[in-house]
């Protein structure tokens, strides 16, 4: 499993999706089915997403900070 970080390159948004899916060895695209599916149910989900979007660094600043 890799390190979370926002790719630079196959993201949409803010690449949460797409570094959630490279972590779990998923494609992207399901990634984000999955999350547009849970959006139907109730709960915090566009606040998780902007909350992931905060805290996961993007992966050239992870690049620098890494050891």
């Amino acid at each position: 499993m890799s390190r979370l970080a926002r790719p630079t390159n196959g993201r949409m948004i803010g690449g949460v999706c797409a570094a959630l899916a490279r972590r779990f060895g998923t494609s992207a695209t399901t990634m984000r089915v999955i999350f547009l599916v849970s959006c139907l149910l109730p709960g915090p989900q566009v606040l998780l997403y902007i909350a992931l979007w905060i805290l996961f660094p993007s992966e050239g600043k992870a690049a620098r900070t890494a050891w």
